[in-house]
């Protein structure tokens, strides 16, 4: 894409596109599509990560509230799917552009072959003019597999498909210094260069009151974008013109920018870091620590101290020192077996196996990448 032109990712959340009554406003869906249409009409490829199935779906499930079990949450989204996608479709099309639904689940991400597969098919959708809308497929996803929330979604998406900037629409103006509900004095910080601890305090946490809007989980979420090396942004989406601001610098907000000197995760160590679902442990000593963190070296046969769990070649693992703390994630060379065979074994024997144990290219360390815990 030239220079001036971008590739969006727009999240939104449920209570953006409902009304006051839990189902979904075709006003605040208006709203959307008109200010995506005005960024369609400049050039730039957009994708959606809306949520609303559910909202869409729940009444005409028989249920007069929002469920709250699982089944009915699931019925209700296999209704809601559909009906929000018709919407969607016949408002892009009243302007002269098609939308295309894509569903996703965790596995689908965390599976290396399944996941290049939606890049490419993705990619093929915005090349062509297309806006992919993308939902979790809350119909089948169960909660231990679940992505967590659309936030999370949206920032691994945006990863996927080398976005250039993340917008968060909230029902929030964006990251405040502190909670505005309790403190009068809370500022709202335009710009952010990094997540802070000061910043992740008074983001509050998951299940707290400080956390209002689920702003925890908007940092997991810009912990992400901000890794991946795309810029973000976060405002509240009922303000006019928010997202076609948003994306032209000029909204009310929080922006969300690396420097120029960070570290950005290319796409494999984005998928090793933040999509891959470690299966096994292995532990290493002090010196290998200082040899693959401090002088960025390859994990060498000879330097695996035991090995955790059973998993085959090619499989990411933690990689732990010998004090239990996790320096990061890396992608194997050899199976588990035959890690804990190659430990028995003297220095001459070890250099029959030519092979690093994991390579410094397939390899993340926390120290390069703040990341959210349980993604």
């Amino acid at each position: 894409m030239s220079q001036d032109k971008k590739r969006v990712v727009i999240k939104i959340g449920s209570s953006s596109l409902t009304s006051m009554h839990g189902e979904v406003s075709r006003r605040k869906l208006e709203k959307l599509v008109d200010e995506v249409v005005q960024l369609k009409d400049d050039g730039h490829e957009v994708l959606l990560v809306s949520s609303g199935a559910v909202a869409a779906g729940y009444r005409k499930l028989g249920c007069l509230e929002r469920p709250s079990s699982l089944p009915e949450k699931q019925a209700a989204a296999s209704i809601g799917q559909g009906l929000l996608m018709e919407s969607y479709s016949d408002l892009f099309l009243s302007h002269g552009y098609m939308g295309s639904q894509i569903l996703i689940t965790r596995s689908d991400f965390s599976d290396e072959d399944r996941y290049n597969n939606a890049r490419n098919t993705i990619n093929v959708l915005l090349e062509r003019g297309i806006i992919p809308i993308v939902n979790e497929n809350d119909t089948i996803t169960i909660d231990r597999l679940k992505f967590g929330d659309n936030d999370t979604l949206s920032a691994k998406v945006a990863g996927l498909v080398d976005a250039d900037q993340l917008v968060i629409l909230s029902d929030i103006d964006g990251l405040y210094d502190a909670d505005p509900r309790k403190n009068e004095d809370a500022k709202l910080l335009d710009k952010v260069h990094e997540i802070t601890p000061e910043i992740e305090a008074a983001a509050g946490d998951p299940g707290s009151a400080v956390g209002t809007g689920g702003m925890k989980s908007k940092i997991d979420a810009f912990k992400i974008s901000m890794a991946s090396g795309i810029s973000s942004f976060l405002g509240k989406a009922n303000t006019p013109n928010i997202v076609y601001d948003a994306v032209y610098g000029n909204a009310t907000g929080t922006y969300f920018e690396t420097t120029t000197d960070a570290e950005n995760l290319d796409q494999k160590k984005q998928w090793i870091a933040f999509n891959s679902g470690p299966e096994g442990e292995v532990i290493i000593d002090h010196r290998a620590k200082e040899s693959i963190v401090d002088m960025k070296k390859s994990l060498l046969p000879m330097n695996v101290h035991h090995v955790k769990g059973r998993f085959e070649k090619g499989a990411v693992v933690r990689i732990h020192d010998l004090d239990g703390d996790e320096i990061g994630l890396g992608v194997v060379n050899y199976s588990s077996d035959e890690m804990e065979e190659m430990i028995s074994l003297t220095e001459p024997e070890l250099e029959s196996y030519e092979q690093a144990a994991i390579e410094r290219k397939d390899f993340v360390c926390h120290l390069d990448v703040a990341l959210p815990v349980g993604v």
